[in-house]
């Protein structure tokens, strides 16, 4: 889908979270309001249903047009199809609606960095820490209780659901929540995770296996998108993802290869500081929240007019500004119902960055970073991933 220029989600049959729905039929779950999977997509949730073993795969960072150009063996064989991520196209958002089939619009996690009413604080979601400062007084294992309010998919299924996650992240909190009614297993590196799912699919009877691999994000964000490590590391997976169709043949399984979103590179002279914005930075409520390809701003009393003059004199066409009331009404987060804390969670408008620009500020205290590969924005780059599909 494309209004006014940018590249949002396609609801309607062709996101990750129309891709939820499907597999949600197929597995008996309560259905999330969004529609199946398109019909081209040529995948029949009824006679899915069918399949001994039902295997998604999600590839963090895996873009489409980086499998179609990078990609080897069976992977490459089989890319085409595209889907669109959510909105944004960011884990912290994508993450949850593999998990619980819902859109943002209805699970409310709207970026790493987010300013949350439970806490009062601006929260890095998935570790569930302050951005800066020390951590929450109240325990992280009940900070899920405080802030999440939606369900997973796998309790509602009529086969038995299996999480299967990295070792620094299968137990966290987050992880654990997002992954109730399902049986979590913890792998060391992608051979132990390929291994893992050959193994659980040889058992016998109907069941669905999540599988998430988080290694081409980390080494998009550090070395870059189109570097030779990250084409290393999906050459890895491919090789890895042949082992395994090969291991698995003949035990009746579907799988499925996807991932939360793609990537750009936004080298540092396209990276804009609030720190030399002195200007936009004191409009500002609380410091930015978000992504650096999205971010929200919440603006102080008195400044919803002179905020847009003054980022389309320092900015002009690096970003476009776009109010909370648009987002909302053009279904960016996915159409209702929409969550009633989704509002409190995007601020007054947000800096969509355009081309390849970013943008970020710092807190004080705050450790300084550099990332040459970022996501989050409404780039086709960003925001389309493939699927893979093969029964074996």
């Amino acid at each position: 889908m494309s209004t006014q220029g940018f590249t949002l989600p396609d609801y309607s049959g062709g996101s990750i979270a129309n891709l939820m729905r499907t597999l949600a039929d197929a597995c008996g779950a309560p259905p999330p309001v969004q529609p199946p999977l398109a019909a081209h997509y040529g995948i029949n949730p009824m006679a899915l249903s069918h399949t001994r073993n039902i295997i998604l795969i999600v590839v963090d960072g895996l873009g489409a047009r980086k499998l179609e150009q990078h990609g080897t063996g069976l992977m490459r064989q089989h890319a085409g199809k595209r889907l669109s991520s959510v909105f944004p196209s960011t884990t912290a958002a994508a993450i949850p609606s593999f998990m619980t089939g819902l859109m943002p619009a209805q699970h409310a996690l709207t970026g790493w960095h987010m300013w949350l009413e439970e806490t009062q604080a601006i929260t890095a979601v998935l570790p569930l820490t302050p951005r800066t400062g020390p951590l929450f007084s109240t325990p992280r294992e009940d900070l899920p209780q405080q802030i999440f309010d939606h369900h997973t998919l796998y309790a509602g299924m009529h086969r038995p659901a299996w999480v299967i996650s990295p070792q620094e992240i299968a137990g966290s909190p987050f992880n654990q929540h997002h992954s109730r009614g399902a049986d979590t297993l913890a792998y060391s590196d992608l051979t132990d995770m390929m291994e893992t799912v050959a193994g659980m699919a040889q058992i016998p009877g109907r069941k669905f296996i999540y599988a998430y691999w988080p290694t081409l994000d980390t080494t998009s964000h550090h070395f870059g998108t189109d570097s030779k490590e990250a084409h290393a590391t999906l050459q890895h997976f491919c090789q890895s993802f042949d082992l395994l169709l090969e291991s698995i043949a003949g035990t009746d399984t579907q799988v499925f290869v996807t991932a939360d979103h793609g990537f750009i590179d936004s080298p540092e002279s396209r990276v804009i500081q609030l720190d030399d914005l002195p200007e936009l930075a004191d409009m500002l409520m609380r410091p930015l929240c978000g992504e650096q390809r999205v971010a929200w701003c919440y603006l102080k009393a008195g400044a919803a007019s002179d905020f847009p003059r003054c980022v389309q004199a320092r900015l002009g066409n690096r970003v476009e500004l776009v109010s909370r009331e648009q987002m909302l009404a053009e279904h960016w987060f996915g159409p209702g119902p929409i969550h009633p804390k989704l509002a409190s969670r995007i601020g007054d408008v947000a800096l969509v960055m355009q081309d390849d620009w970013s943008i970020k500020d710092w807190m004080p205290g705050e450790r300084r970073y550099s990332m040459l590969g970022v996501h989050g924005g409404t780039s086709i780059n960003e925001m389309q991933v493939p699927l893979i599909a093969v029964h074996v």
